[in-house]
């Protein structure tokens, strides 16, 4: 798929700086956002300065309704967007019932509510143009819950339900608009960092490299695949998921490797 115009939600870092740098490689514009405007201003002159693209950034917290509904109200404007990738979000650990309460409402609005709007914005327009494409960055913990990670969990399964019903409604308008939900696994990049994730607890074999993930998520563009899900083990392990009865899948998640290395202060939110 050609692109002329990408905006990248959660762009300051991760898997949202890698689609910026992989996209600019590509010669595609950019629109950036994301809390940590400084982050944001670096990677603007790097990019410009190696691609000769232009990269315009955005300071917007998500969770905030109304930098949030400001956002939308921008895309809705830009007559020639063709790619959004929803990429903003952030994880906590702990108990449900123990864990902050605002902690977890943010991550509904970033996750649910900031995607949901995002995407109306954009996609009229680019049903109207018959072409664009929106990602979702998901996980595949959409497919297998987990202890101390329920909100997360949770709102990447709406992520990727929110995902194929998009794509049964531009089915159903003929349109060859794309939309996409990303499911990668244990990514290297400074997302478990934060949280406190023991990488010891996760086989070596299962970590993937940020590079390939967005690679993956491009090239499957072109052949418009609504879950894409990088690399076998973790499209096995998704599988399987959708096979086992509950009774079983349930036994499997108790023994997910989300797990803190020890007591750490609530993670800073990297949207």
């Amino acid at each position: 798929m050609k692109l002329s115009t990408a905006v990248i939600t959660g762009a300051s870092s991760g898997l949202g700086e890698e689609f910026a740098r992989q996209l600019a490689a590509q010669g595609v514009n950019l629109i950036l956002t994301a809390r940590r405007t400084d982050r944001l201003e670096h990677i603007k002159a790097d990019l410009e300065t190696r691609h000769g693209v232009q990269v315009e950034i955005i300071s917007c917290d998500l969770a905030d309704e109304a930098q949030s509904a400001a956002l939308a109200g921008r895309l809705a404007q830009m007559p020639s967007l063709d790619l959004l990738v929803n990429n903003a979000g952030f994880g906590t650990l702990g108990l449900f019932h123990e864990t902050d309460f605002e902690r977890q409402e943010a991550m509904l609005r970033v996750h649910v509510l900031a995607t949901m709007r995002l995407t109306r914005a954009v996609l009229p327009g680019m049903i109207e143009r018959r072409r664009g494409a929106v990602i979702h960055v998901s996980s595949v913990a959409a497919y297998w819950r987990s202890a101390q990670n329920a909100m997360y969990c949770s709102t990447k399964g709406w992520m990727n339900d929110f995902t194929e019903a998009l794509r049964l409604e531009l089915d159903l308008l003929q349109s060859p608009v794309v939309v996409q939900a990303l499911c990668p696994g244990f990514t290297y990049s400074e997302f478990h960092d934060t949280l406190g994730v023991d990488r010891a607890a996760v086989p070596k074999h299962l970590w993937l490299k940020a590079d390939f993930v967005i690679r993956e998520s491009l090239r499957a563009l072109d052949r418009g695949s609504v879950f894409v899900i990088p690399n076998w083990k973790y499209r096995f392990i998704a599988r399987l998921s959708e096979l086992l009865p509950a009774r079983l899948r349930m036994a499997f998640e108790r023994r997910s490797p989300h797990k803190r290395r020890k007591p750490v202060a609530p993670a800073p939110n990297l949207t």
